[in-house]
């Protein structure tokens, strides 16, 4: 019933992810969500997400940035980091998830889709068939529109964790700050 929502992985950063060995296997591009994938919910590029885009360059991937948000939200961020965008894209329609691999100029079999939220980004990336991972949020401190969406999601994770459970795979916990 809820497989439509499950990621092909789940991870607890997107900091944390072999980039090259997604590459290895025949991947070209990445589709990434900004808030709370990249960055805490509304913050600019920081450090670390500058160098990972740098990372991406290095090792021979084309990234795009999928994003609910407005044109000022994305480009504020994108000014760091110069990558495709796409604002207001309607996740979890596809249509902007075919539209990220044509602006990246590869199939969408070669995509990879990286983002906080099953109802919009995970779900979107299966819809298109891409390769889908779901992140842990960076930050608590979102929205209400979000946290009610979070709230939703938890039946979900936790038929994804018992299907892991089963398949003998595991899942990120939560760190404790």
């Amino acid at each position: 019933m809820f497989e439509k929502f499950f990621p092909k992985e789940w991870v607890d950063s997107t900091y944390n992810i072999d980039y090259q060995k997604y590459y290895d296997q025949g991947y070209r591009g990445v589709i990434f969500d900004i808030d709370n994938t990249l960055v805490p919910h509304g913050v600019d590029a920081d450090e670390r997400a500058v160098k990972l885009f740098e990372k991406l360059r290095e090792i021979g991937f084309d990234v795009c940035l999928l994003s609910n948000n407005k044109k000022h939200r994305v480009e504020r961020f994108n000014r760091a980091v110069n990558a495709n965008y796409i604002f207001k894209a309607q996740k979890p329609y596809s249509r902007n998830y075919y539209q990220a691999a044509t602006m990246m100029k590869i199939s969408i079999k070669s995509v990879l889709c990286i983002g906080d939220q099953l109802f919009t980004d995970i779900y979107g990336g299966n819809l298109a068939g891409i390769y889908t991972i779901l992140v842990n949020p960076i930050n608590k401190k979102e929205e209400i529109q979000i946290r009610l969406k979070r709230f939703l999601e938890k039946p979900v994770l936790m038929a994804y964790k018992k299907k892991l459970k089963k398949s003998h795979k595991s899942y990120p916990r939560k760190k404790r700050i």
